[in-house]
């Protein structure tokens, strides 16, 4: 069906500023913070439960393919249409439906912003954790669709941990509500985690309902340079090993640092040294008090080249800007990011910067690392030119080749929350084995027997 049939027919039950085939409007649909790019034929933007049911429905009957969209910041070309068709962006619904501090829950559309829900419900003094970097940029949808992390899941888990219902429109259009309202809900399959993470080729997710917990009343923050990666990551089992359980336990190389150092736009406060270690806790203020004066205690004596605390929410901020400034950083050094969320038991740290420095010194291509240490979630950013993007390709995916095989090899995981999509597709058996994967099949076979959602992926 060419586009213009494709857009007349969805005008028939959708408004006029819902069905769009503007170039710049295709072009914003084609792709997502990874490079990869291929415009649809349509952009739909969904306002109502009711519209997704309705161009599903159609969509099946006519077997277009339908890609869902969130924000569009994912890093693995997760909502890239492959196969064009429709894209169809939850963007519109938009709204925080209910906030209930007495249920201990919010009900949210899939295109509010994750930062925005997490203000909304820290004015009443709740809190919701899964705090990706991005959260600024990215939708809970979204986030609904990767299982997304971030810092925050050492100690209080990811987003799965927080889902407790949704709504979900099938290929054919049927509507599916799973788990609720309640903490505790054991009635039939966990259908609610069967969706969470599924990246949109299961189903459409257009009510989400989040479980909420009490904010806790005080945080502190530690920012310590250290002169190696090595004596960070010691650092890392040193506080472990004294009994504490920080919120956020984050990491970076030299790399990453001389990036933020040399970027102007990112904060003045990144410490010497080529490793850095940022520690939040948080919990009563006695607690944290004292948990900090211990900690403080602990790392001063690991001799850091410089060690900065903060004991109020805003002096912790500014901590976290140097955190949070590593991806923007990276990205003005003009190579582009490619930029792998890799897992590795906890106690490979120190392995996998060995390993990271043997890649760059083998391949050429710089090597930046940084992320959650605190669960072995590290993003290893295989920089590479414009130029050799294109030159030297096959470089390039042999160098994605040595990192994911290696991972595999220590038990670890080719992505902890960014998905699989286009950018990790080609070691998707490697990753899974036979069985499994055949699952994954059988799985998207019984919802979406004619592969119209988010065709292209890992599974084709």
């Amino acid at each position: 069906m060419n586009a213009d049939l494709l857009r007349t027919h969805l005008l028939g039950f959708l408004g006029e500023s819902q069905v769009s085939t503007d170039p710049q409007q295709l072009k914003r649909h084609a792709t997502d913070k990874w490079y990869a790019s291929n415009e649809p034929e349509v952009v739909v933007f969904a306002e109502s439960t009711a519209d997704v049911s309705r161009v599903l429905e159609f969509a099946q009957r006519h077997r277009v393919p339908v890609t869902p969209r969130g924000a569009g910041v994912g890093y693995v070309g997760g909502c890239v249409p492959v196969e064009a068709g429709i894209a169809l962006s939850l963007a519109r619904m938009n709204r925080i439906l209910e906030i209930s501090p007495a249920d201990g829950l919010a009900v949210v559309q899939p295109g509010v912003i994750t930062g925005d829900l997490q203000d909304a419900v820290k004015r009443l003094g709740w809190y919701y954790p899964p705090d990706p970097a991005s959260l600024r940029e990215c939708s809970i949808g979204g986030n609904v669709a990767t299982n997304a992390g971030g810092p925050k899941c050492l100690k209080y888990g990811v987003t799965r941990s927080y889902v407790l219902g949704l709504e979900v429109v099938l290929a054919g259009g049927e509507v599916l509500c799973a788990g609720g309202r309640t903490h505790k809900n054991k009635t039939g399959f966990d259908l609610v985690g069967l969706f969470v993470g599924s990246e949109g080729m299961l189903g459409v997710v257009t009510e989400i309902t989040l479980r909420l917990i009490p904010a806790p009343p005080a945080r502190a923050a530690l920012s310590a340079g250290f002169r190696t990666f090595e004596e960070a990551a010691a650092a890392v089992q040193a506080v472990f090993a004294a009994g504490f359980l920080p919120c956020a336990l984050e990491i970076s190389d030299a790399f990453t640092l001389r990036a933020a150092r040399e970027n102007p736009d990112a904060p003045r406060n990144v410490p010497p040294g080529d490793a850095h270690l940022l520690l939040e806790i948080d919990g009563q203020p006695e607690a944290v008090a004292s948990d900090r004066r211990k900690l403080e205690a602990l790392i001063r004596g690991l001799d850091p080249t410089l060690l900065e605390t903060a004991d109020t929410g805003e002096a912790c901020e500014r901590i976290w800007e140097i955190r949070r400034s590593f991806s923007y950083s990276l990205r003005a050094t003009g190579l582009i990011k490619l930029n792998e969320d890799i897992v590795v038991p906890r106690g490979r740290l120190v392995e996998l910067a060995k390993f990271s420095r043997q890649l760059q010194e083998e391949t050429g291509f710089a090597v930046a690392s940084f992320g959650h240490a605190g669960d072995g979630n590290i993003h290893v950013n295989i920089m590479v030119s414009p130029e050799d993007m294109k030159a030297k390709r096959e470089q390039v995916d042999a160098a994605l080749d040595r990192l994911f095989l290696q991972i595999l090899a220590w038990g670890g995981a080719i992505t902890g929350e960014h998905g699989i999509g286009l950018a990790k597709k080609r070691w998707i058996g490697q990753a899974l084995d036979p069985v499994n994967l055949s699952t994954h099949r059988a799985l998207k076979a019984a919802l979406d027997p004619h592969g119209i959602l988010n065709p292209g992926k890992f599974l084709d």
